[in-house]
């Protein structure tokens, strides 16, 4: 039986962009193909008493330093040399999630995740700008004029927050989460563990 996997993602997470360029590999690998699910960091923080890393780690000697070295590392390994951190860090992703969230309604989230993805972490634009958003999606092929006006509609608007609410409820506090079979696994260095759940037989 096919395993249900799940990624739980926000783009204002630059782990959820390295896991992103990862998970290519671990589905060709399994044969399992990953279920992106749009939720909102700001809303699962709030739901949990939950803070950024960089928040958390204030005031800790070396700790920040530490976890800036494993991203390296991380980024080294897998070869992913697109990656720029965005200056605009943190970015509002309210709109951009419920672009998400309205692009799996109309068809066309993969595509909407790659053109996003690399607008946070590849070309550090400053993706919480309604400008930005609609001049973005356009260079990508999409119809920024139609997400933006989707966002406003108040299914796109409800479905987020069910999303959010529904992980929350399932376990998660931060980004990114992942279930496999609905067993939770959270961070970009648990994929590996992730992997290994899928090939159980």
């Amino acid at each position: 039986m096919t395993k249900q996997v799940e990624f739980h993602f926000d783009f204002g997470s630059p782990n959820a962009y390295l896991a992103h360029k990862v998970v290519p590999a671990i589905e060709k690998r399994t044969g399992v193909t990953f279920t992106y699910v749009p939720v909102l960091l700001g809303g699962i923080f709030k739901a949990t008493n939950n803070v950024s890393p960089m928040v958390a780690n204030h005031g800790i000697k070396n700790k920040n330093e530490y976890q800036a070295l494993e991203m390296d590392r991380f980024v080294k390994k897998h070869g992913l040399t697109k990656y720029v951190f965005n200056p605009h860090f943190p970015v509002n992703t309210l709109q951009i999630m419920r672009g998400a969230v309205a692009a799996e309604m109309d068809g066309f989230l993969p595509a909407y995740i790659e053109v996003v993805m690399a607008a946070m972490w590849e070309q550090k634009l400053k993706m919480d700008d309604a400008e930005i958003i609609k001049s973005t999606l356009d260079a990508g092929g999409l119809d920024g004029t139609h997400v933006l006006a989707r966002i406003q509609d108040a299914d796109v608007k409800a479905k987020l927050i069910a999303n959010t609410e529904a992980s929350v409820a399932r376990g998660s506090f931060g980004i990114p989460t992942f279930f496999v079979d609905g067993e939770i696994y959270f961070g970009k260095d648990r994929l590996r563990e992730v992997e290994e759940a899928i090939m159980q037989a």
